[in-house]
């Protein structure tokens, strides 16, 4: 159906679907102080917007709104059409946490009631 609708029209509609294709995009990648919407996501990789982002290579962070969900390696995968696939070489879970370097007892008093 799509061949027969004029070169202008079918260029506003991927247009359109691009821009929807945004807005519907939650987790963002960060490098650096830019910030590019994940358009689709996969425990292998990821995918953004190959007019927007450049070709990406290193330490990215992934958010999903204001919650710090990934750290990780990625190096450039392929274009596919208007996307571009970025595949993680090391993808680490972001922890809310340090880790302590020490056991902690499984029966530690969380708090203690006043006596009547």
């Amino acid at each position: 159906m799509s061949e027969f609708l004029p070169k202008a029209v079918r260029d506003e509609l991927a247009t359109a679907q691009r821009q929807a294709r945004r807005r519907r995009a939650t987790r963002v990648v960060h490098v650096g102080d830019e910030a590019y919407p994940i358009l689709e996501m996969t425990e292998r990789g990821f995918c953004v917007d190959a007019e927007d982002a450049p070709h990406l290579r290193g330490l990215i962070d992934i958010y999903d709104g204001p919650r710090h969900l990934y750290q990780a390696l990625i190096v450039a995968s392929e274009q596919d059409g208007d996307l571009m696939r970025y595949e993680f070489k090391r993808n680490t879970a972001a922890q809310t946490r340090a880790p302590v370097d020490f056991e902690t007892p499984g029966d530690v008093v969380a708090g203690f009631l006043p006596s009547a």
